[in-house]
């Protein structure tokens, strides 16, 4: 830096690049080198930063110094030669050179000028492309990150994944092990109006807080916010083993939903910081499968438990698999140290966006509230659904007014949402959400009721989509990992569910098991083939800082998807399966069938009847699965806007920002 032609005092050339890193997040290498100017300028060899090959650096001195001789002896060149954008430099080549190039005088630069031809020419070019080698040789050795971070490896990575997977697989379970145990809930607490809201109020508070842990993620230390969101979600599932009466109950629920919303978006931030891009797709996908899993064991567990147990234990479960998490990741998973800019508490809090969070939690629950209540316990044109739909309707639009005036401040920066791909995956990510926990939802109804399962069986009998989502999850994120790109099976997902559940939704109580098997498969086939694809695509086209927001966004949208359309489907299956029953078994009271529920009806009506009331059934729920059909069907629109991308053409490994 000394030998070039424009003479700056050091401090301020020092201050200068170091306050000018944070606008070259895009340059990974030009980031580093600002930031870490202070190194670079020692006059102390050993202070450099090194490449960790002995012979590399004595070579590459020895290179240095040649270049340098023969820079002087040319006098003159036309401009600095320009780098491959397809490889990746190391940080301290990259210096290097640039030191190099300080030894030409500033008036000698001029474009336009041709070096001298001759030997010493093409000798200057034998050692550039002699230079150029050693440049590729440390990039095949790297092992170190931008942030100094090393990615980890061995029985630490097998560690951290297996927690990851841990705390993923409680947080989807509680989903859908409640289901086997709501009956012997309602009979202790006397409760059966309260049913809907076991469910609700977890999906309620799980929506609304997501991308709010998406600004906690992006701004503050990721491991003790993941530890943090256990714990509440710990504390929830206390509240539930422990509760008195229903209200209790509830309120436990909440709590843990709230806990819910940053596990999944925590789990895959941190995996982020843990392994490199190119092989995230197997591991995400790995995690992501604990969807499915839970979705079997659930109804599995929850009905062992139920039977043999409590069901009080369905709860307790979450906390020794919580337990082994907090473990893990306290003692095996380092903080990761990003860079902190200077703020007062008040400015932090503005950066929460606070005002944002206030409009959005009211606007989301109002609307989630109007689907769960409309139809089924107030009429749609009743005053207070209609009011919940307004509200609902102002807030979003006042949320969006918010948003766009915070800018990066927002909790959805528009910055962020406008890029094709996360648009277009949060999208293709709402209707896969939307139709997978809907079929999740209704068809273990459709094998108790129709088919005359056993709660137990038809969670069982439920395995076979579940297992294709686990199969095709894991295989799909091995593929990308191997080939690069993701959008070919985020289409072929789009392509494969309307398919799936459509043939679902043709069902009759003559069905033949390898019909509904069959189906079952194919729809899985297309879940876990695409879920998963967004959570990749999005941490491709980001930067680096913004890869939490944009994995909470993506998350969110699924989950939303799924809150809105359980409750839609909650009532249009009710709804219809009132007007069936009218026209198959008129002279049964629909309430009184909405009463026994599916697994009571072979019990409390005659055999006179029962063909009617189970006609029914099979009609009002296959009307649920074309709900299914119709949002899948509605997921290409996102899918066929995702860019082409591989993962192995951008290195974006999670770095200090």
């Amino acid at each position: 830096m000394a030998r070039l032609s424009v003479k700056l005092p050091r401090d301020t050339l020092q201050y200068s690049l170091e306050n000018s890193s944070q606008y070259f997040l895009e340059d990974r290498e030009t980031h580093a080198m600002a930031y870490r100017i202070k190194t670079w300028l020692s006059e102390d060899e050993t202070q450099l930063p090194s490449t960790g090959h002995t012979s590399f650096c004595s070579d590459l001195k020895s290179l240095e110094k040649n270049f340098e001789t023969d820079l002087r002896s040319l006098g003159k060149v036309t401009a600095r030669p320009r780098a491959n954008s397809t490889v990746r430099h190391s940080i301290r080549d990259s210096v290097r050179g640039s030191i190099l190039l300080g030894a030409v005088r500033y008036e000698d630069m001029v474009p336009g000028m041709v070096p001298r031809q001759g030997e010493e020419f093409e000798k200057l070019q034998q050692r550039q492309s002699r230079f150029s080698e050693y440049e590729n040789a440390a990039i095949d050795t790297a092992s170190i990150e931008d942030d100094g971070m090393q990615h980890a490896t061995g029985m630490k990575l097998a560690l951290v994944i297996t927690a990851l997977c841990f705390a993923v697989f409680v947080m989807a379970l509680d989903n859908s092990i409640i289901a086997t145990a709501i009956p012997r809930i309602t009979d202790e607490f006397h409760s059966l109006p309260d049913i809907g809201w076991y469910g609700s109020a977890y999906m309620l508070t799980g929506s609304s807080f997501q991308l709010l842990f998406g600004k906690f993620y992006t701004f503050w230390s990721i491991k003790w916010i993941f530890l943090g969101t256990i714990g509440i979600f710990e504390l929830g599932s206390i509240v539930c083993a422990v509760a008195p009466n229903s209200v209790t109950l509830i309120i436990g629920r909440a709590v843990a939903g709230m806990g819910s919303a940053g596990i999944f978006a925590g789990a895959l931030t941190i995996l982020a910081y843990t392994v490199p891009l190119e092989k995230r797709p197997i591991y995400s996908g790995l995690i992501g499968s604990m969807w499915g899993i839970s979705s079997v064991a659930g109804p599995l567990l929850g009905g062992v438990f139920t039977d043999r147990l409590s069901w009080r234990w369905c709860f307790y479960i979450n906390l020794p698999v919580g337990l082994v998490t907090v473990a893990v990741i306290t003692f095996f998973f380092p903080d990761p140290k990003r860079k902190k800019v200077p703020m007062t508490w008040k400015q932090r809090i503005w950066q929460m966006d606070p005002i944002g969070t206030i409009v959005f939690l009211p606007a989301v629950v109002c609307l989630l509230l109007a689907l769960h209540w409309g139809g089924s316990e107030y009429p749609w044109d009743s005053a207070g659904i209609a009011s919940l739909l307004m509200l609902a309707a102002v807030l979003i639009l006042l949320f969006l007014y918010v948003q766009w005036r915070m800018q990066d401040n927002a909790t959805v920066p528009p910055r962020i949402f406008k890029k094709r791909t996360v648009w277009a995956s949060s999208l293709f990510e709402f209707f896969i959400g939307a139709c997978f926990l809907l079929a999740v939802y209704f068809l273990p109804i459709w094998f108790q009721a129709v088919k005359g399962a056993s709660p137990v069986k038809s969670g069982v009998m439920n395995i076979p989509m579940l297992l294709s989502v686990v199969i095709f999850t894991v295989t799909s994120g091995a593929i990308v990992s191997s080939w690069g790109y993701y959008t070919p099976f985020i289409i072929g997902g789009a392509v494969l569910m309307p398919i799936g559940y459509g043939l679902m939704s043709t069902l009759t109580a003559e069905s033949s098991a390898a019909a509904w098997i069959g189906y079952q498969i194919i729809a899985g086939a297309g879940v876990g083939m695409g879920m998963q694809q967004p959570l990749i695509a999005v941490q491709v086209v980001l930067d680096m800082a913004d890869v939490p927001t944009g994995t909470a966004i993506i998350i969110f949208m699924q989950s939303l998807g799924g809150a809105l359309f359980v409750s839609a489907g909650q009532t249009v299956f009710t709804n219809r399966l009132e007007n069936f029953v009218h026209e198959f078994a008129s002279q049964v009271d629909p309430k009184a069938v909405l009463a026994v529920g599916a697994t009571g009806i072979r019990t409390a009506f005659s055999e006179k009847v029962l063909g009617g009331i189970v006609r029914a059934f099979n009609s009002a729920l296959t009307n649920c699965f074309w709900v299914s059909t119709a949002t899948a069907s509605a997921a290409i629109t996102g899918a066929v806007f995702v860019e082409w991308k591989s993962v192995k053409g951008k290195n974006v490994d999670m770095a200090a920002a």
